[in-house]
């Protein structure tokens, strides 16, 4: 018994001492110029993507032209300003953009991009995409970390003092969201279609055998095989080659070139060059000395309260795209917690639903066709996610009032799979619950 409580003090004293020597790791004063550069290029791409959406019209064909819009359970309150707010609403966007990458009222200016930019999200899932999500988490993440410490215009007028260094864990927080993204990614590639089937980018590629240079090569099968295997490899593990000092530099090659391909040949807005210019966080960037008769202080050292929240805020990250095995059958079909899960680009699906609004009193029943309501692209995004269908079936029930029942008969196809019926169609989708619980009116098996 002696010896066995020997052996427990030293593995205890062994646990201590990993403990104490990572949060010296973590505590130790590094280069703030990481955030630096992460502060300007966020700050720039931010006003870009405002300008851009502003550019498009997409502020009139998103938010003002839909009479009826998706909102995301327990957010139903947050509804869209009339047009001239929402122009209000980006053209701050664009310049909280400018004032972030100058470091002008930083944190005031990242807490309101942080509320804007959210809000605009919150508006209509038919809009959700994964990097909007991104931004976000980011812009949450960066309204606690002292990006004007440096090269900002804060520091000149007094709002900031001046700093070289923070703490390591503020550095390698951000890394590790950043990573987050590519590793979950990854993990969602991990399934017999992506690999065995080389879907949906089969389908894809084929679909852009025209693109100048490499086109024609996307005839060939073992294209798709070697760009989705390679895409997963890629996703899993380029957050640790950009932490490895002697692989950084060719991963973030790596990066460029990934992004730059997904881009051009699918299209996805800003995504891949908004993670081009985040994975700059990984490199150790060293700044300048201050010029002379510049003063670096010595602030006070965070709150301990801020460390523990961006831990609880890193678990979250890493509890989100796990929950769908909460949930039974596959979430690529189901759509059971595939939101805010980092799951890229690894489903092709295509709907189509009518919805039956049957008056019980009367017997009367009238066929719905969703085009009469909803944009092309609401109408696209509903006909296969179930919880949207059922959003818009109880919107129907309150539209035709009195006592009615409303049935949906949704067929949706997904990579490549022959069309069958997505939910039961004698369910009434009024009962339907909008809620996380899982959906018993979801047909799961194949039919």
């Amino acid at each position: 018994m002696t010896g066995i409580s020997a052996l427990g003090r030293r593995a205890a004293r062994a646990d201590g001492g990993r403990t104490a020597a990572l949060r010296t790791a973590l505590s130790r004063p590094v280069d703030i110029g990481p955030l630096i550069v992460l502060r300007v290029a966020f700050g720039l791409l931010m006003c870009a993507g405002a300008v851009r959406f502003m550019a498009l019209g997409w502020i009139r064909d998103l938010y003002v032209a839909p009479r009826f819009h998706f909102t995301y359970y327990g957010f139903g309150w947050v509804r869209p300003l009339p047009e001239g707010g929402m122009w209000l609403v980006f053209i701050a966007l664009a310049g909280l953009g400018l004032c972030i990458a100058a470091g002008l009222a930083y944190r005031a200016g990242m807490v309101t991009f942080f509320l804007l930019f959210t809000y605009v999200e919150l508006l209509d899932q038919t809009t959700y995409l994964n990097h909007y999500y991104f931004i976000s988490v980011l812009s949450l993440w960066l309204i606690f970390l002292p990006l004007n410490g440096r090269y900002a215009l804060d520091n000149r007028v007094g709002l900031a003092p001046t700093r070289a260094t923070v703490p390591a864990w503020m550095v390698w927080g951000v890394r590790a969201q950043v990573g987050l993204v590519y590793f979950f990614a990854g993990l969602a590639k991990l399934n017999g279609d992506w690999l065995f089937a080389a879907q949906p980018l089969g389908i894809w590629l084929h679909a852009r055998t025209t693109t100048p240079l490499i086109g024609g090569f996307f005839d060939y099968a073992w294209v798709a095989y070697a760009m989705s295997w390679g895409g997963a490899a890629f996703d899993l593990t380029i957050p640790f080659w950009l932490s490895w000092r002697r692989t950084k530099l060719p991963a973030y090659g790596a990066v460029i070139v990934f992004h730059t391909l997904t881009g051009v040949l699918f299209h996805i807005g800003l995504f891949p060059w908004i993670m081009i210019a985040c994975t700059l966080v990984f490199f150790d960037w060293r700044l300048p000395e201050a010029s002379a008769g510049s003063e670096i202080s010595l602030p006070r050292p965070p709150a301990a309260w801020l460390p523990v929240a961006l831990l609880i805020l890193l678990a979250l990250q890493i509890a989100l795209p796990l929950r769908h095995w909460l949930y039974p059958g596959d979430v690529n079909w189901t759509e059971e917690g595939g939101r805010w899960a980092w799951r890229v680009m690894i489903v092709e699906k295509t709907g189509q639903v009518m919805f039956f609004v049957r008056d019980k009193t009367t017997g009367g029943e009238s066929v719905v066709f969703p085009r009469d309501y909803l944009t092309d692209l609401q109408e696209k995004q509903m006909s296969f996610q179930p919880d949207m269908i059922a959003q818009f079936a109880q919107f129907l029930g309150r539209d035709y009032g009195g006592d009615v029942e409303v049935r949906a008969r949704a067929y949706v196809s997904w990579n490549g799979r022959p069309s069958r019926l997505l939910i039961d169609p004698d369910y009434d989708l009024l009962q339907a619950s909008l809620g996380p619980r899982p959906k018993t009116w979801v047909l799961r098996e194949e039919h």
